[in-house]
Parts: structure tokens; C-alpha cells; sequence
């Protein structure tokens, strides 16, 4: 069911791109915001506790609805989880911004990558060179990628292994989402409130992130992948991040990273990756490098799932 689900999924919004998830984001944003408003007193154990009810009622909403249409037929359980994973999962919630940068870069329009770059990040990017705009725009979508599709992809097979149904996806993307909204808040203004949701995060990020970037490593350049991966993602801000920044400048061959400017102001970045400087021609390789790595794990899953029916 995982696996059908998936490709179900993976079609579904490719044909038809779901255009009305930032309504998603407003509603969820209001939701976090009550807890937030109602919970924080500026303490660890507040913040736990705001985390686990935020999360908990979700939870087990979709986990009430799965076990429901699996007692009427496994077919509606099989739709449901397809829409979660519509939901939750995909290509198209950052590749629209992509792809429309790669056109203008192979175009020349430098003007245009700068401004439509800058609304991505939420920062201004014109005084961005050519080379800079494809180094961040890579980072952007190798970062993208895993939020939005491995991660998710994960936890969902993970929590439907376990019998739980599709809550996996919902869980991680829970779990990144008040990671963003509290965990990532100044101390010296938002207290302790964020620590927990800071330190779930990291949690669950931990093994599926090395997963994508192991992927990485086995669909693109394995040697350059292992000695960046050793060598400079720990010199990486976010270590974590540095990781996967620094596993897929490996596997495409590519340099990224390096002191750039934004809002005006450098933003001091180390050098990862090797070989080339990036360019249109390498952005189109890092699509193709996310493919791969994904139908990667639609095999394994396929392999698992087959093994699974033979036993």
C-alpha cells in the first residue's frame, strides 16, 4: 500500500499541482499560533507540552479516519493516504520556483533569476552574480528535496509499516513546521518555549537525512560525495544541513557555499563541493541528481515490499 500510494501520489501532482496549499499554511499557521498564545511562558517543560498537544490532536484525527475506511474497504484507505501524502508531499511545492530561475539563467536574464530567487529565500539577491544565483538556487532545491519529498517519503513508510497509517508524513511535516515557527525563534525573546520542538526536529531528522545523503552518494559520484561529506559538511552553519549541501556537491561535482550577499549585508558561507562552479547546466543535473535518488527509493521500497509478500 506504501509504495502505491506513493506513485499515486507522485502522478496526482504532477498532473494536477496542488494550487491552494498556502490556505493550508494560513490555516496551520493560526492553529500553531493558539498554542503558541495559550502555552508559552517562556519555559522548556510549556513548549513540551504545547508541541505534544499541537501535534497529538492531528495525529490522531488521521489515524482515526485511516482505521475507519480500512474497516469499510482497504480501497479508501489506500485514497486517504493518497491524499495525505498529496497533501503534505512533492516536486511542485518548490519547483515552480526552480525551474522559472534555471529559464532565466539558460536565458540570460540574470535580472529576473535575482527577483524571483529573492522571493524563495524572502531576502534580497541583486547583487548576485550568475554563478551565485545557481550556487544558492542548488542549495535551495537539494535542502527542498528532502523537506519536502525524502523526509516526508520516510516517515510515512515507516508509520505505515508500523500499522499506524499515513500519520508519518503528517508527523514530520508537523515536526518541521513548529521547528521553523519556535524552535528557530531568538532566546532572548521567545525564552525556552522552542527547545523541545527545536530538539524533536533534530530527532527525527537525524536518520532520514543521512539516508538521502548516502542516496546521493550512490546515484551521483560516490568518492567526491564521502570526502565532502567528511571533509566540510560539519564546517556547514547547520551541520545538519551541511550534510545533504554538502553530500550533493559531491555527487553533482560542484561547488557551492562560498560568501555571499544578501539583504545588502555578505553572508560568510564555507566553500563546499568540488570541481566546477555552478551554472545553469549543473541546475539541470541537480533535478536530475533528486530523481534518481528517488526512484532509488521507490525501488528499495518495491524490493522491501516484495520481500515482505515472499516471507
Amino acid at each position: 500500500m506504501s509504495l502505491l500510494s506513493l506513485i499515486a501520489a507522485l502522478l496526482l501532482e504532477q498532473i494536477h499541482p496542488l494550487s491552494s496549499r498556502k490556505y493550508l499554511y494560513t490555516w496551520l499557521s493560526g492553529y500553531v499560533e493558539f498554542f503558541q498564545r495559550n502555552f508559552n511562558a517562556g519555559q522548556q517543560k510549556h513548549g513540551r507540552i504545547a508541541w505534544l498537544l499541537a501535534v497529538a490532536a492531528p495525529l490522531v484525527l488521521v489515524v482515526s479516519v485511516h482505521y475507519l475506511l480500512l474497516s469499510v474497504h482497504p480501497v479508501f484507505a489506500l485514497a486517504f493516504s493518497i491524499l495525505v501524502l498529496y497533501l503534505t508531499m512533492g516536486f511542485r511545492q518548490f519547483s515552480h520556483y526552480y525551474t522559472d530561475i534555471h529559464l532565466a539563467l539558460r536565458d540570460k536574464h540574470l535580472d529576473i533569476a535575482r527577483e524571483l530567487l529573492g522571493k524563495w529565500l524572502g531576502k534580497s539577491c541583486h547583487e548576485l552574480s550568475n554563478e551565485e544565483v545557481a550556487r544558492v538556487t542548488i542549495e535551495q532545491a537539494l535542502l527542498c528535496s528532502h523537506r519536502n519529498v525524502f523526509g516526508v517519503v520516510f516517515w510515512f513508510v515507516v508509520c505505515m509499516m508500523l500499522g499506524l497509517g499515513p500519520i508519518g508524513a503528517i508527523l514530520y511535516r508537523l515536526a518541521l513546521f513548529l521547528n521553523n515557527r519556535w524552535g528557530k525563534q531568538d532566546e532572548t525573546e521567545f525564552g525556552k518555549f522552542g527547545e523541545f520542538a527545536l530538539n524533536a526536529y533534530h530527532i527525527m531528522e537525524w536518520l532520514p537525512l543521512r539516508l538521502t545523503a548516502c542516496t546521493f552518494a550512490i546515484v551521483g559520484n560516490f568518492e567526491d560525495t564521502a570526502y565532502c561529506w567528511r571533509n566540510q559538511a560539519a564546517d556547514w552553519p547547520d551541520p545538519e544541513a551541511g550534510i545533504l549541501l554538502a553530500s550533493g556537491a559531491g555527487a553533482l561535482g560542484v561547488k557551492l557555499g562560498q560568501t555571499i550577499v544578501l539583504d545588502s549585508s555578505p553572508e560568510f558561507r564555507p566553500e563546499i563541493g568540488l570541481d566546477d562552479e555552478a551554472d545553469a547546466e549543473y541546475m539541470q543535473s541537480a533535478i536530475g541528481l533528486v530523481w534518481r535518488a528517488l526512484v532509488f527509493w521507490l525501488i528499495m521500497l518495491l524490493l522491501l515490499t516484495v520481500a515482505n509478500l515472499l516471507g
